[in-house]
């Protein structure tokens, strides 16, 4: 099934947003191109959004110039500024008449297509914004609708991507349990690479 076919509206379905220009201070080298299970984190990243029903798809890239296979790569010179100038360089380039966008992290290997597809379908459902939950808390994926592009972007400073925008519109936003489906751990030190390579092949969660 293709991703406009996976789209009730009759129109575009959601662009997908891979945030991951970061440098991975913490991790020693930048997430992107970290590998699990013979894949790196952006390849698995953009293959995510696109089974989960996103198109295009869009990657944000910085401290590490990447070439993806399906996916359209986005440079953004100041990502030393921090999450918030990522998201802001993504929105800018998403094409024209874009309807929505999910916006996904390439650190956070756990989350999976079925995830994105639970927030697509309350997207086609009429869902303003849609956030994925976990344990009745938000996090990550978000599905920004276009009419919100601009002011996510405005309030997306330093490393807060789209959370100050969100807070602020709680009325606007439908959050999506995804708990039975994915996780939102990330990959931060070696410590939690070293878990991942344990466990990712064997949770059932791909």
């Amino acid at each position: 099934m293709t991703a406009k076919e996976l789209s009730r509206h009759g129109a575009e379905p959601p662009a997908g947003l891979l945030l991951a220009a970061g440098g991975g201070s913490r991790l020693g080298r930048p997430k992107a191109l970290v590998e699990l299970e013979g894949e790196r984190l952006v390849d698995r990243g953009v293959r995510t959004l696109r089974d989960g029903g996103c198109a295009p798809v869009l990657v944000v890239a910085g401290a590490a110039q990447v070439e993806v296979i399906g996916a359209v790569v986005v440079p953004n010179p100041d990502w030393r500024d921090g999450m918030g100038s990522s998201l802001r360089a993504g929105l800018a380039a998403l094409p024209p008449g874009c309807p929505a966008a999910v916006v996904a992290l390439v650190d956070q290997p756990r989350v999976t297509a079925a995830a994105v597809a639970l927030l697509v379908a309350a997207y086609d459902a009429g869902a303003e914004i849609a956030v994925a939950t976990y344990g009745g808390a938000p996090r990550n994926p978000v599905l920004l609708r276009a009419e919100h592009f601009a002011a996510a972007a405005e309030a997306a400073v330093g490393d807060t991507g789209a959370r100050g925008f969100l807070r602020a519109h709680p009325d606007l936003v439908t959050r999506v349990p995804c708990d039975d489906v994915a996780s939102p751990d990330d990959i931060d030190t070696p410590e939690d690479l070293a878990a991942f390579t344990g466990d990712v092949s064997g949770s059932g969660l791909r």
